[in-house]
């Protein structure tokens, strides 16, 4: 009778319990009076330890490793006898909430060679641990499994199956789950809308967007992320233009979104717009948000503003740190942007390849050649972050830009990579400023082997050829252009103005004010002209 009271006093306590470590003490009492010699009331109590601890566990880091939080849950299920269809649920929700998912699904494996029957809880469990996977196979035998036991038509496993197979880059798959299903709700909706957006099919996410019966802030979010992954920017603008007439709250995804829209567009009235929204409606500026108005301010010319919101930030991620030290690289202000760098090591961010990209870029555009070299050299040696493509591209850009083009060559000729169209585009275009023909027809033939179509590439050959006056090469550079029908992208220039984004390209006159402007441009000429 005593045992029993214990037993249910027990239970109750772990019920209870707020925290992982008041489980263990809990777990450690039920050892120290026995109750675990008992069945089948030592069954009952581990369950309900197994269902308190798991309930308690949270994603952690990617620093961290749990290792040691799964094991404990294990040798918890290990202890107990008989496990029931709840039991399994729990440690392979456990193990899917910690990513072992190859763990869950062997579980899952055990759990149907026992004959344990599953229950409509089970495979949306399963089914995220094979969303992480990303396994099209296992989808498809979690799927018939569903079927064999009744739950194919139970809300929770036709959305999860949608999950998994738009994560599996089978929209089609999805889509037929979801037409074929009876029921549906906000979230069968919005996950098959996330498979649209991340298959880069918006115009269909947008079609079952305006199918909804309700919407919620993660409907209009996931569709204004995909439209400015897209760069339909405009079509971002105004989704949330129309989401703000309607009164729906957006949430942070939705607002970095119309954000990097406006960024992209160089909006800066439309993106000063959404600022003033979010003060105005005591959204609070974290990490996120912030990195999406420092990238703003950045890419619109408008550095203080950029600087003014990253330093009033309390909580600088990684992300916040690159964006402003890309911004400031932008604007050519190399050496706050190294003070920056140094702020980010000692405030203990990992910087990573991101990083490091500003950093060269920052370095280029201020001449600082020995700086960028150090910090290159160190990228790997001392931060651990492996160099890359596009950070060769950068240094042959910086070098030859300084006219130390052997170093440039010399640096190619050591990478464990072949180059690129950026890397042997920097050796070309310090062979155009410094006029080294040997070296530039060299790099132009790597550019037009890996990009014969880049039009680029043969004009600054043909400009080479001619400041150096070799004209029978800029005949020939040319008639090979021309043989190839390689033409060079035109230029484009956006301008803002009374709150208009005007677009010129060059040799284009769609624009409806084109007369006008030549008339301008013409007049500007002649007085330039008068005054030499």
């Amino acid at each position: 009778m005593l045992m029993c009271k214990q037993s249910a006093y027990l239970t109750d306590a772990i019920k209870r319990c707020k925290s992982i470590k008041q489980v263990h003490q809990v777990h450690a009492q039920t050892i120290t009076r026995g109750l675990l010699s008992l069945y089948p009331s030592s069954s009952l109590i581990l369950t309900n330890i197994l269902h308190a601890f798991t309930s308690l566990l949270t994603p952690p880091p990617p620093s961290h490793h749990p290792h040691l939080s799964i094991r404990y849950a294990i040798a918890v299920f290990h202890l107990i006898n008989n496990p029931s269809t709840f039991c399994y649920n729990t440690i392979i929700r456990a193990h899917t909430l910690l990513s072992f998912s190859h763990n869950a699904f062997l579980f899952f494996t055990r759990m149907r060679r026992l004959s344990v029957p599953p229950d409509a809880h089970t495979f949306p469990f399963a089914l995220k641990a094979c969303a992480q996977l990303r396994s099209l196979s296992l989808a498809k035998t979690l799927h018939s499994q569903s079927f064999k036991f009744g739950f194919s038509a139970d809300i929770f496993v036709c959305n999860s199956l949608v999950r998994v197979y738009s994560v599996s880059d089978q929209i089609h798959y999805a889509y037929q789950v979801f037409d074929e299903s009876t029921q549906r709700d906000i979230c069968s909706y919005n996950v098959l809308i996330e498979g649209f957006v991340k298959a880069g099919e918006t115009g269909r996410a947008r079609e079952l967007f305006e199918e909804m019966p309700e919407r919620d802030a993660v409907s209009w979010g996931t569709l204004l992320a995909g439209y400015a992954r897209m760069n339909q920017c405009r079509e971002a603008i105004e989704l949330f233009e129309r989401m703000v007439a309607l009164d729906v709250q957006p949430d942070n995804v939705a607002l970095v979104s119309v954000l990097s829209a406006c960024s992209q567009l160089g909006e800066l009235d439309k993106g000063k717009a959404i600022h003033h929204y979010i003060e105005e409606n005591g959204i609070r500026i974290e990490a996120f948000l912030s990195t999406g108005l420092v990238d703003l301010y950045s890419k619109c010319g408008c550095i203080e503003n950029a600087r003014q919101i990253f330093e009033s930030c309390p909580d600088k991620n990684l992300f916040a740190w690159n964006a402003m030290i890309v911004g400031l690289a932008m604007h050519g202000q190399g050496w706050l942007l190294l003070d920056y760098f140094s702020r980010m090591v000692k405030a203990r961010v990992q910087p990573d390849g991101v990083t490091f990209l500003g950093v060269l870029v920052g370095c280029n555009h201020a001449g600082l050649v020995d700086e960028a070299r150090r910090l290159f050299e160190e990228m790997e040696t001392v931060y651990g972050v492996p160099r890359e493509l596009k950070h060769y591209g950068c240094m042959a850009d910086l070098l030859g830009r300084a006219g130390l083009i052997r170093e440039a060559m010399e640096m190619i000729d050591a990478m464990p990579m072949r180059g690129d169209v950026y890397v042997w585009g920097g050796v070309l275009g310090g062979c155009r400023i410094h006029g080294n023909v040997e070296v530039a027809e060299k790099a132009a033939e790597h550019v037009i082997q890996v990009k014969p179509e880049d039009g680029g590439v043969y004009s600054v050959l043909a400009n080479i050829y001619a400041n150096a006056e070799q004209w029978d090469d800029l005949a020939k550079i040319r008639r090979l252009r021309d043989c190839r029908r390689v033409k060079k992208s035109a230029g484009c220039s956006l301008i803002q103005l009374n709150g208009v984004t005007h677009e010129f390209v060059a040799g284009d006159s769609l624009h409806p004010q084109t007369d006008e402007i030549y008339v301008v441009l013409n007049s500007i000429g002649q007085h330039q002209s008068e005054a030499f």
